[in-house]
């Protein structure tokens, strides 16, 4: 797993606000199917599911692929924007994702990557001694900037708010913690946020949503 290089100081804002993101409710479950351990998923292990009891249509960890890419390939991130990134699973297991993080593309590949992390608790860069992912203690709140504000976004909130209202009254230097489900229904129920909002008269998938927080952001700071 490779580390990307750090921005460019001339690409970074001079505004020091930060945005961390949380992946809520990520079904990430390993188990040995056949041979080998593997991250299990609807489109592969149908009837492996189905023989444990277990609903096919709820293992959905492309949901997080996409939407690690969603934070991870966006300009805001590339201009050290992010400062942190965390996923906390259906399992109360909480995991820590260094922002200059190259996942794997492909899907096989990060499912590899997850049940190797999931195995080991942690993934090393290849190209230098930082660890890149690693499981650590919950709460997750523990881990937030002090003063941060928490919003969480879901389609079933009280009020639909305009991102770029909403982004309009981020403070300079604060910190903003953007939490975001990751999972195939439902909503996020957490009782850490200060409020919950939706961002659309539609229903939106969860990189919908993070590329939306992403791309208002930037233009906020003028990120191009």
């Amino acid at each position: 797993c490779l580390m990307e290089p750090p921005p460019r100081t001339s690409e970074i804002v001079t505004d020091s606000s930060a945005i961390v993101f949380v992946l809520e409710n990520a079904l990430l479950e390993v188990a040995k199917v056949g041979k080998g351990y593997q991250l299990l998923n609807s489109d592969e292990h149908a009837n492996f599911l189905r023989r444990h009891k277990k609903d096919p249509a709820l293992y959905r960890p492309d949901i997080l692929h996409q939407s690690l890419l969603s934070i991870l390939d966006s300009p805001l991130n590339k201009a050290g924007k992010l400062k942190a990134l965390y996923v906390s699973t259906t399992k109360n297991v909480l995991v820590y994702i260094n922002p200059q993080i190259r996942i794997p593309r492909t899907f096989r590949r990060f499912c590899g990557l997850m049940v190797q992390l999931l195995q080991k608790l942690s993934i090393r860069a290849t190209n230098g001694p930082d660890k890149l992912m690693k499981v650590v203690k919950q709460p997750v709140t523990k881990h937030f900037p002090v003063g941060s504000v928490r919003v969480g976004f879901s389609f079933s909130a009280p009020e639909i708010v305009p991102l770029t209202n909403f982004v309009k009254d981020i403070q300079k230097d604060s910190c903003t913690v953007f939490v975001v489900g990751a999972m195939a229904h439902g909503k996020v129920e957490v009782d850490y946020v200060d409020k919950m909002i939706s961002i659309s008269e539609f229903p939106l998938s969860a990189a919908c949503c993070i590329s939306r927080i992403c791309h208002t952001l930037e233009n906020k700071w003028n990120i191009v």
